[in-house]
């Protein structure tokens, strides 16, 4: 067996172990130290990985970073030593040179920093960041037939777009666009203009847009974007200087344009910029995608990059009919990069490897009965223990109870997918405000997902497909506008999770029972968090977000946790 560990350093800081091709760990450092977009060292996301799988480094055959340069935190992590020592820049080794003649401090860890000491001549293999978001889609398609990739984010390495071939195993680079293309750049400086964080609040502004009419402002923000025409770009934008700001642990970014969007934004209101910026970016990938699978012959794509978080987007580039296969990597972000590191690194090495479809992300830690209950013990909460939870569960559904859910391993990525989430019926409209005003503490005007029956997707799905891990968006059938409204967005759509009985028995199984109660085969599913929050990793988190918001039980594993009426 051939284990490769991926590790990103940088925003969203992530670890990923790939054996086989296969990935079988995969978590955010964010979820273990409660820091959402937690930008440090992944310590605990690497020691997770290797726990999982009952490994050490010395089992480990290579190393895998979604960056081309230097990752100097690396000697530190993996003690490395001899040949396979990151070793600077010469413009970063000047820097450290006149810091040190200057008496500034220096880059060392103390002694009680925890590393993992890596065997000699451990191989570290360096990936281009849109090459290892290229390869998180391409090998995670299910297919090596030829396809045509497309990477669209803010930036990673001087690239904001990228469109690629991926044919027989292997992929080869057809157009990269630099930081005068970046369409990321200019739906996140919309973002920030409405007054939220650049690189984490643009699905706020994809799900505002629904509320306005781009109509009554077409045109305000075309002096923001770059225009892309027949697959090239026609007129490249200067974005000018961009900013950092390190927030706990974190990092935001900013724009000077942003303060214009800002002011059409007072004019014209938050809704209609919103639905604005939406339409721009919809026209641009367009503009990209459709010539460039012209150009390849052929009708199959996968997508990667945080760009393609837009469930709006996705479901533009799948209801036009023009793509017949269409993938996107559920965690397209930057928390999905060290995964694509690690199976690029596996391919090349492998180039005949048989191309694996992923069927869950359940790729983080989980927690034995014992350990929960021991937790709850230790607590003197007052719990009790059910034999048949999940028609317990539904019973509590079906009453318009709120449920939070954790079972089995964490899911990677951003979405929840049943493991760690927060249950509710969909079948009231008001639903939606009580979980956003009670429980969320978000606004009111945000959407929620639903998780339904895989067998029923196409009585409450139009243009159905098989769609697990709540990337793409399709519009609802109209006999279900009614009948599950709190999870049906102003724009009549739903972006669901289809469920497998054969991918997460459980929560068929919880669906199944409460769709055996109501009529509805469809639940209201929202990530196991606050807003502002990571989702919860583990029972502590669990119960201390539990008493912080207005959830009515918790169930963990067989164990039900409830709150005095």
């Amino acid at each position: 067996m051939m284990k490769i560990l991926g590790v990103h350093t940088g925003h969203d800081s992530n670890a990923a172990l790939v054996v086989d091709g296969r990935i079988v760990a995969d978590v955010a450092e964010e979820r273990f130290s409660r820091i959402k977009h937690d930008a440090g060292l992944p310590l605990r996301s690497v020691d997770y990985c290797l726990r999982s799988q009952q490994l050490t480094m010395a089992d480990i055959d290579a190393v895998a970073v979604p960056d081309s340069g230097c990752v100097e935190a690396l000697n530190f992590m993996l003690d490395l030593k001899g040949g396979c020592r990151e070793k600077p820049s010469r413009r970063r080794a000047a820097i450290e040179t006149l810091r040190e003649w200057l008496n500034k401090p220096g880059l060392k860890p103390p002694l009680y920093f925890k590393n993992f000491s890596a065997r000699d001549n451990l191989p570290i293999v360096h990936v281009n960041h849109h090459l290892a978001h290229a390869s998180s889609a391409y090998y995670t398609s299910g297919f090596a037939d030829k396809q045509l990739i497309v990477t669209i984010d803010g930036i990673g390495e001087n690239i904001s777009c990228a469109v690629w071939r991926g044919d027989k195993g292997r992929i080869e680079l057809l157009k990269p666009w630099g930081r005068d293309a970046s369409l990321g750049w200019f739906y996140s400086n919309v973002t920030e203009a409405l007054g939220w964080w650049h690189g984490d609040g643009e699905g706020k502004t994809m799900g505002l847009a629904p509320y306005g009419d781009f109509n009554k402002c077409k045109g305000v923000l075309d002096k923001f974007y770059p225009k892309f025409s027949g697959g090239e770009l026609v007129e490249p934008h200067d974005f000018g200087r961009n900013f950092s700001w390190h927030e706990r642990g974190s990092i935001q970014w900013h724009f000077d344009e942003a303060y214009a969007i800002h002011d059409l934004v007072a004019k014209h209101g938050r809704e209609h910029i919103a639905a604005e910026g939406q339409r721009v970016l919809e026209e641009q990938v367009k503009a990209i995608v459709y010539p460039w699978l012209e150009k390849e012959q052929t009708r199959n794509l996968s997508c990667s990059g945080g760009v393609f978080l837009n469930v709006k987007l996705n479901q533009r580039l799948w209801d036009e009919g023009k793509v017949a296969r269409h993938h996107i990597y559920p965690n397209p972000g930057d928390s999905g990069l060290a995964a694509g590191a690690a199976l690029y690194a596996f391919y090349q090495a492998n180039p005949g490897a048989p191309i694996h479809a992923i069927q869950d992300l359940y790729w983080g830690p989980e927690y034995s009965a014992k350990e929960i209950e021991d937790i709850l013990k230790s607590r003197n909460l007052t719990y009790r223990r059910v034999d048949n939870i999940e028609e317990f569960t539904a019973q509590q559904l079906a009453g318009n109870k709120i449920v939070a859910w954790l079972q089995g391993r964490m899911e990677s990525g951003p979405r929840a997918l049943g493991n760690r989430s927060i249950l509710m019926s969909a079948n009231r409209a008001e639903n939606k405000d009580i979980i956003n005003a009670r429980v969320k503490f978000r606004e009111a005007f945000r959407p929620f997902c639903p998780s339904l029956l895989w067998e029923k997707r196409h009585e409450y799905l139009q243009n159905a497909r098989d769609e697990f891990f709540m990337i793409t968006s399709f519009t609802a059938q109209k006999d279900k506008w009614d009948k599950v409204p709190a999870v049906v967005h102003a724009d009549k759509t739903l972006r669901p999770q289809t469920v497998n009985q054969e991918f997460n028995r459980r929560f068929w199984n919880l669906i199944n029972e409460f769709g055996r109660q109501t009529g509805e085969y469809l639940l209201l599913n929202t990530s196991f968090n606050i807003m502002g929050e990571p989702i919860i990793c583990g029972p502590r988190e669990a119960i201390r977000c539990f008493y912080d918001n207005g959830l009515d039980m918790l169930v963990m594993d067989d164990f039900v946790l409830e709150k005095s009426p």
